[in-house]
């Protein structure tokens, strides 16, 4: 299967009209407070030393480019074609490769995986923004990108985001700049509940081998100045043993 066409084309039109410039998407924050920290969750859990790293919904690269110096090898992918371009215009010093990567579809993970063998996979913030009908295979997906020997880092959204973004967008100044176009681009982010999250993974054959709670943090802020920030989840997944 292959992700819906409404899906692949919000995708596709937001980061076409996406600005170039780092830190101009509501979730582009610096890698200080975002991919950083979570590398200093994960790393303990990796398990075999060497392997490549997939991040999964790359976008325009600010966390690609920032996991290629820690790791071996370094490939962005993305659902939108628009985003991949972004990626690489912005990696100047070509410090990571970028793939264009429909994840739910076997062919193209599978493609993937002969090329690099079992990987890690750090994928943030893509599985509360897919329809329903595609978290499953995206599981799948991950599973067969990690094989026997890669950990998969997720970090989502958790339920309680939710209510907290439609306060932000519905505020009486309207959405922040930053999530406007998030919404007017029909993304509806914050959608897999809490339960569904491990479900997902524990569907596909995978384990969780560590969890926890963090926060997200945005690019946008409030009225008063205050930096947006939303209650999120993180888990490392992969094979027992």
């Amino acid at each position: 299967m292959s992700v819906t066409t409404r899906y692949r084309e919000a995708w596709e039109s937001f980061w076409s009209d996406a600005p170039q410039e780092e830190g101009e998407v509501f979730w582009d924050s610096e890698p200080a407070l975002t991919s950083g920290p979570h590398l200093a969750l994960y790393e303990p859990h990796l398990t075999t030393p060497g392997l490549p790293l997939v991040d999964l919904g790359c976008g325009n690269g600010t966390q690609t480019r920032f996991l290629a110096g820690r790791f071996p090898r370094v490939v962005g992918v993305d659902l939108s074609a628009a985003a991949v371009e972004h990626a690489r215009t912005a990696d100047a010093a070509g410090l990571a490769d970028y793939r264009q990567l429909d994840a739910v579809e076997p062919g193209e993970v599978g493609q993937l995986h002969a090329e690099l063998g079992d990987v890690n996979v750090y994928m943030r913030g893509v599985l509360h923004q897919s329809e329903p009908a595609d978290r499953g295979p995206l599981a799948e997906g991950i599973a067969a990108l990690i094989g026997d020997r890669g950990r998969a880092f997720v970090t989502e959204l958790a339920e309680a985001a939710g209510p907290v973004l439609m306060g932000h967008a519905k505020g009486p100044a309207g959405p922040p700049p930053k999530l406007a176009p998030v919404l007017s681009h029909g993304i509806a982010p914050a959608e897999v509940s809490d339960a569904e999250l491990p479900a997902c993974f524990r569907g596909a054959g995978l384990d969780i081998v560590a969890r926890g709670e963090l926060t997200l943090t945005t690019t946008d802020f409030t009225p008063d100045g205050t930096r947006i920030e939303l209650p999120s989840t993180w888990l490392v997944v992969g094979r027992a043993g």
